[in-house]
């Protein structure tokens, strides 16, 4: 494709051409995606039929009072008002229909990272900058024009940064305090059934280091690495870190209902060998404050299934609950990622783990010395998340097609990091590459979970070079699919200067930005069919 097509193509959004492909996986799916090849370049690739709109970029305005972005001279006052250089969907929570009948929803993103090399002229750090880039957004969408649109300066549109003042409840306060600002390493997040908004918080680890310099608080690590509540439709709201959730390196949340009421939060531990936990809350969601007190267990493998160890409930459990799950047998699973739920089941991105020796392996982690990931489905006993034993199964492993859906097509997901759930019932899957150049590109998958075509993974959208999909969400009335671009062209031996790709601008005086896109039907209707 010449440069001129290119640029209007990009100018308009419409989509870009996928490789040719066979129509056969109508016959077994629901999705409307062709099975294809994607290119590595550098630009993006959207399946035929669809288009693409760019709706946030890393230095975009999110609050009203915003500063302009100038890449070539942060400041800290200026990217506290600003969307992030990094990005990971975390929850949409729709808005009550309003007396116009305009759809809105708050869109959640997290901010988890900064690289200097790839954010800052010259890659010298800067930690004042880095500390306010770092985080998470809330953005107001609206549908106007038969188009979702981010609401320039929107009355919910608020940054949360290392400076947010957060209070700090439960079992663990007494050890750690009852406040303290800042939110840090944001890598994951979920809506909940009851109402408000989670922001899990990794391992702070990094970020403390990097920031102790600026102020002694951030010495004191033992403030971050928490679950943040709040209410998203409130911009005044005050996060509140719930330590009954434990503190350990996440890579996401996802909530549920139990079928008495109470409150079901699923967590990752994003490590190699990490461990899938889960939280019950002692009394029923509704009531204020009900992630305070619960139960917290672990997933550890039983029979064809898998049953929740509950784990001592004692402050220094909360401080440290993986080597609580160790003591009782839990699962290790190769380094779990992304969670997607919904009624009845609880999907799990485990992103792969070359590290896992043959004598490791398991039903729910088959193959050794593999980075190419799986995903595995959970489904609690008589449909409740409360229950303390569930089914387990695989619904598709990473890197190439299984047997049954050979031939269908070349792409396929490989690092399945991001999960979210339609409302069909279709997953869609995010990979992560860590930037890795290799034969294709990162990409966003749509899943049927059920029928004949469950586990059969196509491609709607394949990111620029060295980008990651940082997760995905549909919007209320199915008509757009909103996901993130994250750090493109950041792959291994690039910089600031010299990145691996310009997009989205392709200008030669800009870096390239992590991108909030959206994608919808050429014509209308529901996205993925």
């Amino acid at each position: 494709m010449n440069t001129l097509s290119r640029r209007a193509l990009l100018a308009t959004g419409a989509a870009l051409p996928l490789a040719a492909a066979r129509p056969a996986h109508a016959q077994v799916t629901t999705l409307d995606m062709p099975p294809a090849l994607l290119p590595v370049k550098p630009d993006d690739t959207v399946a035929p039929g669809y288009r693409r709109d760019v709706l946030a970029r890393w230095g975009d305005r999110v609050t009203f009072d915003a500063l302009p972005w100038n890449p070539a001279a942060p400041t800290p006052e200026a990217a506290a008002t600003q969307f992030g250089w990094d990005g990971r969907i975390c929850a949409l929570v729709p808005q009550p229909a309003a007396a116009d009948g305009i759809g809105r929803a708050v869109l959640a993103v997290a901010h988890p990272t900064v690289d200097p090399a790839m954010a800052f002229p010259g890659g010298r750090d800067r930690p004042a900058v880095a500390a306010m880039m770092q985080g998470a957004s809330l953005l107001n969408l609206e549908r106007q024009g038969g188009r979702w649109i981010v609401a320039d300066g929107g009355y919910q549109s608020r940054r949360l940064t290392a400076e947010t003042l957060c209070r700090i409840t439960g079992p663990a306060s007494a050890s750690v305090g009852e406040a303290v600002q800042g939110l840090l390493a944001v890598s994951g997040g979920c809506a909940t059934p009851w109402g408000t908004l989670l922001l899990a918080e990794d391992d702070p680890a990094p970020w403390s280091t990097r920031l102790a310099p600026l102020d002694a608080r951030f010495r004191d690590a033992l403030r971050f690495g928490w679950v943040a509540e709040l209410d998203p439709l409130d911009p005044s709201a005050v996060p509140a870190k719930r330590t009954a959730l434990a503190r350990f390196p996440r890579g996401d949340a996802a909530a549920a209902l139990g079928r008495d009421g109470r409150a079901v939060v699923y967590l990752s531990d994003r490590r190699a060998f990490g461990h899938l936990f889960r939280f019950v809350s002692d009394g029923p969601a509704a009531e204020p404050g009900a992630l305070e007190q619960g139960t917290l267990a672990v997933a550890r493998l039983a029979g064809q299934g898998i049953r929740w160890e509950a784990l001592p409930r004692d402050a220094q459990t909360l401080l440290n609950p993986i080597a609580a799950a160790a003591g009782l047998g839990a699962t290790a699973f190769d380094l779990p990622s992304g969670l997607a739920v919904d009624g009845s089941r609880l999907f799990l991105a485990c992103k792969g783990n070359a590290a896992r020796r043959p004598d490791q392996v398991d039903r729910l982690n088959p193959r050794a010395g593999s980075n190419a990931g799986h995903v595995v489905e959970i489904r609690p006993t008589g449909g409740d998340h409360g229950s303390d034993e569930a089914s387990a199964s695989l619904l598709l492993t990473g890197g190439a097609p299984e047997p049954r859906h050979a031939g269908l097509g070349t792409a396929w997901p490989e690092a399945p990091a991001t999960l979210a759930l339609d409302g069909r019932g279709r997953l869609w899957i995010g990979t992560d590459h860590d930037g890795r150049v290799g034969p294709a590109p990162d990409a966003l998958y749509g899943c049927d979970t059920q029928g004949a075509g469950r586990g059969l993974a196509l491609p709607l959208y394949g990111a620029p070079r060295g980008a990651a999909l940082g997760g995905a969400a549909m919007s209320p009335d199915g008509a757009a699919l909103f996901a993130l671009v994250r750090t493109p062209g950041a792959e291994p031996g690039a910089s600031y200067g010299r990145p691996g790709t310009r997009w989205p601008a392709f200008d030669p005086t800009l870096p390239p930005r992590s991108t909030l896109v959206s994608f919808t039907r050429l014509g209308g209707g529901a996205v993925g069919g």
